[in-house]
């Protein structure tokens, strides 16, 4: 929906399954009208689209995109934003490691994120800025070599020469966002500075990496890092590295006592990586791969106590504490406070809570409709507070 300053705020749809276009229409037809009837029924409604390789294809085929820009038209909605992220299957099976499969080191995720921008240069209104955004280059454990640096430096140019053609050619502007992630390649904001860097070095004077290649700036996964809004932006700012989007999720965070350790075994799915950072007493950080990685090592009586773990789970955005878990909705309101002081740092906005089908009982105790509608309120309500949103 478009709110005040030009800021545009959506959903993205990966919380819903689509692994081929069909299966992304129909949860289009299911479940993002029935939002939008709730939050946004009289307006332009704007829709953060996911979409597989698969589903990519199909709807590049010129029939399949007739009948959704009319779609579109219909219902009085538009797309200024597509996650890129996962290239294939997302739901129901493990997921993992493969959620970064194929990364930046390959041609694949190249034609695939190119396939996207022709995708949304057509889709994207006159007027708006359209933003995709993607892996962090890759996983850590995947980069052995400096060649596969190169290769992943040389295919994100290659990208940014794409997107730099079609945003002369339509007239629009568009932009991707690499999205840094707990044991990923890109993890901070210091090695996501010091990549940008490297870009830059190998094109010293071509000034298309600052307008087409930013940072999707995941509020989930900065906090889990330990790190400060103000501290990122900043860094970013003075580096010169855009912001494409900004993506409000939130992380578990919690003390991890022994009866905490219990409770969070509900949270060790199969599907998805939770990677865990933790903080000790005396500063120390230590990172685990994954939440029963943590759990495991924890209950080793001479593993030293850790002060804090925060936790790459995405919780929904209006849950609250409780005796066993706290949230890092402190950092999405951070972020918020420094988009209240400029309102033009970023105009895309996106809520990513995409664990549902994974969430322990208590915190799926409503329809998913129910539960978007519940985030919706919840940000809304806090943009509002900072004069980016207007309560009718």
């Amino acid at each position: 929906m478009k709110l005040n300053h030009g800021l545009h705020l959506a959903y993205s749809t990966n919380i819903h399954r689509g692994e081929d276009w069909q299966q992304t229409f129909d949860s289009l037809n299911q479940h993002t009208l029935a939002v939008r009837e709730q939050v946004c029924p009289n307006a332009p409604y704007a829709i953060g689209l996911r979409l597989s390789d698969v589903a990519s294809r199909e709807l590049s085929e010129p029939a399949n995109l007739i009948a959704f820009q009319r779609w579109l038209d219909e219902h009085e909605c538009y797309i200024f934003t597509i996650n890129g992220f996962p290239f294939g299957r997302f739901h129901g099976s493990r997921v993992k490691e493969q959620v970064y499969v194929p990364d930046w080191t390959t041609h694949a995720r190249l034609e695939y994120t190119n396939r996207l921008f022709d995708l949304l240069a057509k889709l994207v209104p006159e007027g708006v800025d359209g933003s995709i955004s993607t892996v962090p280059c890759s996983f850590k454990e995947f980069i052995q070599t400096k060649d596969q640096v190169r290769a992943m430096r040389a295919n994100l140019w290659s990208c940014v020469d794409h997107v730099a053609r079609l945003s002369e050619q339509s007239g629009k502007k568009l932009h991707l966002g690499l999205e840094p992630e707990p044991l990923c390649y890109l993890e901070t904001s210091a090695e996501t500075v010091r990549f940008f860097e490297e870009m830059r070095a190998d094109r010293p004077h071509d000034a298309s990496l600052s307008e087409h290649l930013g940072v999707n700036y995941d509020t989930c996964h900065l906090a889990v890092e330990f790190e400060e809004p103000r501290d990122v932006i900043q860094s970013f700012q003075h580096h010169g590295i855009k912001i494409s989007k900004l993506h409000f999720s939130s992380a578990l965070k919690v003390r991890p006592t022994p009866e905490v350790r219990q409770a969070l075994n509900s949270f060790a799915d199969d599907i998805y990586f939770h990677q865990v950072i933790a903080r000790g007493i005396d500063g120390t950080i230590t990172r685990h791969k994954d939440l029963d990685v943590a759990l495991s090592l924890a209950a080793d009586l001479n593993s030293q106590p850790a002060e804090e773990w925060r936790i790459h789970f995405h919780i929904p955005l209006h849950s609250q504490p409780t005796p066993h878990f706290d949230n890092t909705s402190d950092h999405i309101l951070g972020v918020m406070d420094l988009l209240k002081e400029n309102p033009h740092l970023c105009s895309h906005l996106e809520m990513e809570t995409y664990t549902w089908e994974v969430m322990p009982s208590e915190l799926k105790n409503r329809s998913v409709v129910d539960q978007l509608v519940g985030e919706y309120h919840w940000c809304l309500d806090q943009l509002a507070t900072r004069g980016l949103h207007r309560v009718n």
